[in-house]
């Protein structure tokens, strides 16, 4: 059985991409998810609004998968126009440049690693580490990691972490920040203003509060879940970090396609420049990567994840506060 290197070099026919399918994916989600805002925004029943509002939200989450495979270089990473239209993009998802490549690339590095910094990633401490705070700081830590914060994603992660604190940590370096807000807000009180308050909140609010929220929570479970392992120190590496503490999240599929397929995540982690529509079939070819750690795209699964706070080292395991 393949592992470390010789692993990672098996994955490596897989990291290139096929530039049709590159626009294929990019132009058509991004024909899909601006037709349904533009619907959400006609329509004026709620009841057809209330749909349309889901639809665009999951829509937003595909290409959200999209944008990130090429902030990673996957796909269209040498395109002038593809890399302006993504950037576009960022600014629309409240995820700028700046600040999410910088803050991603630091995840895909420290994957795995106990830090109570949260970069790029959920707060994730030992045992001993957690003792050690003050009240105030275990409070902070632990609603970093609550359910509310995560389902909350949109204030909490979108607005205020990657793009108030970029500001309050920069304004130079990430300037990007500034004007993703402003154009957020004044596209928000334009849409509040001329179309009511009831299409502000289920043609334009609604599919953020989805998009982000299930990105948010999808991004917790694929790195807090049952059997995950933290590493530090010499007993760290890239490829034990990708199977170790990344999981494979079972779902429908028709939440893979909307998903972009970041389900396959202990693959996305073990090489990045693999495009998002090759990762079922990198799967599929190496049998080394058939049986990676799960978690299901389920209520009780959902709950058992959230009951994980602190990893317990002598146990080798994450465990509640109890």
């Amino acid at each position: 059985m393949r592992q470390g290197k010789e692993l990672i070099l098996a994955t490596k026919p897989f990291a290139h991409e096929n530039l049709f399918k590159s626009w294929l994916y990019s132009l058509s989600t991004l024909f899909f998810m601006t037709a349904s805002f533009a619907a959400g925004f006609l329509l004026k029943a709620w009841y057809f609004q209330l749909p349309v509002a889901l639809l665009s939200g999951l829509l937003m989450s595909r290409m959200f998968v999209i944008y990130h495979d090429n902030q990673h270089g996957a796909i269209l990473h040498h395109s002038k126009m593809g890399n302006l239209m993504f950037a576009i993009y960022g600014l629309f998802a409240l995820a700028p440049v700046s600040i999410w490549k910088r803050s991603h690339d630091h995840h895909h590095v420290h994957n795995s690693k106990l830090s109570n910094t949260g970069i790029g990633a959920y707060p994730t401490i030992s045992v001993d580490m957690f003792n050690r705070l003050s009240k105030k700081e275990r409070w902070i830590y632990l609603a970093a990691r609550h359910p509310i914060t995560v389902f909350s994603g949109y204030l909490t992660i979108f607005i205020y972490n990657l793009n108030i604190h970029s500001l309050m940590y920069s304004f130079r370096r990430h300037f990007d920040c500034g004007v993703a807000l402003v154009l957020h807000i004044a596209a928000s009180v334009s849409i509040f203003y001329f179309l009511g308050p009831q299409t502000y909140f289920l043609g334009w609010l609604l599919p953020f509060l989805t998009a982000h929220g299930m990105g948010a929570y999808l991004f917790y479970i694929q790195h807090n879940f049952p059997g995950a392992v933290y590493n530090e120190g010499k007993d760290w590496t890239y490829h034990g970090a990708a199977l170790g503490t990344t999981s494979f999240v079972i779902m429908p599929k028709i939440l893979h396609w909307f998903t972009g397929n970041i389900a396959y995540h202990h693959i996305h982690h073990l090489n990045v420049r693999i495009p998002f529509y090759r990762l079922p079939e990198v799967m599929e070819s190496i049998p080394e990567l058939q049986n990676p750690k799960t978690i299901r795209w389920s209520i009780k699964d959902m709950v058992e994840a959230f009951r994980l706070k602190v990893w317990d080292s002598e146990s080798g395991r994450m465990i509640g506060l109890k």
